[in-house]
């Protein structure tokens, strides 16, 4: 037998040329999509950040009701060891025992509940009391004592 093909026999395989066009169109299509992927997964961490904020609030409030003052920490409600989608614990402050100096504060140095302070440090998993500082930009907080929560870049 040799190794010869029979005559008219074309052969169908893909060439290097057509091989390196295909790897070329995945390599832009790829290119385009991971970012289009990583923002749609931001996008997607906020939102649980903010669910699970408005659910501790919800909380917090309710003890409030039955207790006449905020709960001391989050196990007083449930959410011992709760983590934020990056990984890192909720952050929560009593203000009416730690005072109002360990507040966050907004633009003009108001802070921005009276009760409890409740948010998330973000992405970036760190944060400085004032949210205009850089580092608090995409803290995920509670503001206005529950009427707001979003991103710190958000309020106003």
């Amino acid at each position: 037998m040799s190794n010869v093909p029979p005559a008219g026999y074309r052969f169908t395989g893909f060439t290097l040329v057509e091989l390196m066009v295909a790897i070329g169109v995945i390599v832009i299509a790829a290119s385009i999509a991971l970012p289009s992927y990583s923002s749609y997964q931001d996008r997607a961490r906020i939102a649980q950040a903010i669910t699970d904020i408005g659910a501790l609030n919800i909380n917090a409030r309710h003890y409030m009701i039955d207790n006449r003052v905020p709960p001391p920490n989050l196990a007083a409600i449930g959410g011992a060891g709760k983590l934020d989608p990056w990984g890192k614990p909720y952050v929560y402050l009593d203000l009416t025992s730690a005072g109002i100096g360990k507040a966050r504060k907004n633009k003009n140095l108001v802070p921005i509940n009276t009760d409890f302070d409740l948010y998330s440090n973000g992405k970036d998993g760190l944060s400085k009391l004032p949210l205009t500082t850089p580092v608090s930009r995409d803290d995920v907080i509670l503001a206005n004592d529950g009427r707001f929560i979003g991103l710190a870049s958000k309020y106003e």
